[in-house]
């Protein structure tokens, strides 16, 4: 079972704002206007927050509780993201930047200890797990994945994995992919959001060709993941730090079979501009300027596409710079017309008993 932690003692702050819904009318002849379409924006900010222990890092535990002021700030502004997908919160004090920045919902996996679930890449069986101890492979895991999604709609839902593959000394930390499927206020069902974190390229000091087939097979596994446990009919968002800056290697591998679009590409198109993001030449890729990719889906009843992009606690973005990436902001809309919103079934009851967990909030479970 996963964990959830909620904080707040207050309800939760409704994620969507739906547009008015006009529901159509007759003309003179008889003939009824089609219905307007609904629609609603939700925004999400994905963060490698740098919560490395010490001595790999200092000064990250007063980092990551100013990044939880910051956060703060932008909620008593009301610009605060409604979710936000938090990378490397390898350190205690994540609990501290969670319950400054005033999410009430708040997941994390997958933990240190945990095994990898369902079946592996057929080609995964000629990996050697082990070969380059002396750069941290073979030692154990010292952490869980640093994975976390803080949320203002309620989390009805968690599923995740560690990675089966890593080479280095991304082999000390349990990385892998989650997936929260969020209740949304105002729109027909949930949308499930994804977080993930995939091996580096040069931090893992092992040879370039030894953490590509790592990441290669890290890919794969992903997107097994997200066929095995995202609903196709529900709005998928997906975010995280894939480690692909200047690696069109590791950024093509199998794309072509990718169950979502990355925004940054997506909105490289003339006939899709997203505001805060210029078009560029696509020869140069400008997608692969940055480690951290948010992406997209939703084939089904309702439609979701970015319209918005930003930076924050960045040199080119709002907010100070807290940590060795910026964080990347994307506003999307979700669309869908009022026969979807009809025929939605209600929601499941979830009933929530808090239990006291030291040092991490709140322990919640939840049922059907």
């Amino acid at each position: 079972m996963m964990i959830l932690a909620t904080l707040a003692l207050v309800p939760a702050v409704a994620v969507l704002a739906p547009d008015a819904i006009d529901l159509g009318a007759s003309t003179g002849g008889g003939a009824v206007v089609p219905p307007a379409p609904h629609s609603a924006e939700i925004s999400v900010l994905t963060y490698n927050v740098r919560g490395l222990p010490w001595p790999l890092a200092k000064g990250r535990a007063k980092a990551l509780k100013a990044i939880g002021v910051e956060l703060a700030t932008m909620r008593r502004d009301g610009r605060q993201p409604d979710v936000v997908l938090i990378q490397e919160g390898f350190r205690g004090e994540i609990g501290d930047l969670v319950e400054a920045s005033g999410y009430r919902y708040w997941a994390r996996g997958p933990s240190r200890f945990q095994r990898a679930s369902g079946a592996g890449p057929a080609d995964g069986r000629r990996y050697a797990t082990v070969r380059y101890p002396s750069f941290g492979e073979g030692w154990g895991k010292f952490t869980g994945a640093g994975l976390h999604v803080l949320s203002d709609a309620p989390i009805t839902e968690v599923e995740d994995t560690p990675y089966r593959y890593c080479a280095g000394f991304d082999c000390l930390a349990n990385k892998g992919v989650m997936l929260a499927r969020l209740a949304l206020p105002g729109a027909p069902g949930a949308i499930d959001i994804v977080n993930t974190h995939l091996n580096s390229r040069r931090a893992a000091k092992v040879p370039i060709a030894r953490s590509l087939r790592a990441h290669n097979l890290q890919t794969e596994e992903l997107m097994a993941f997200i066929d095995a446990h995202r609903d196709a009919d529900r709005p998928l968002l997906v975010g995280g730090d894939f480690n692909v800056l200047d690696a069109p290697d590791r950024y093509d591998y199998r794309s072509a079979e990718r169950p979502y679009q990355v925004v940054s590409e997506f909105c490289n198109r003339v006939a899709d501009p997203c505001e805060g993001q210029a078009l560029g030449d696509p020869a140069a890729r400008p997608w692969l300027r940055s480690q951290d990719l948010q992406a997209f889906a939703g084939a089904g009843p309702v439609t979701v596409r970015p319209i918005r992009i930003e930076t924050l606690f960045g040199a080119s973005g709002t907010g100070r710079r807290l940590s060795d990436h910026d964080g990347y902001l994307v506003r999307y809309r979700l669309s869908w017309d009022s026969a979807v919103t009809a025929a939605a079934s209600p929601r499941p009851p979830v009933e929530v008993r808090p239990q006291l967990r030291s040092g991490l909030g709140v322990k919640v479970t939840w049922r059907r």
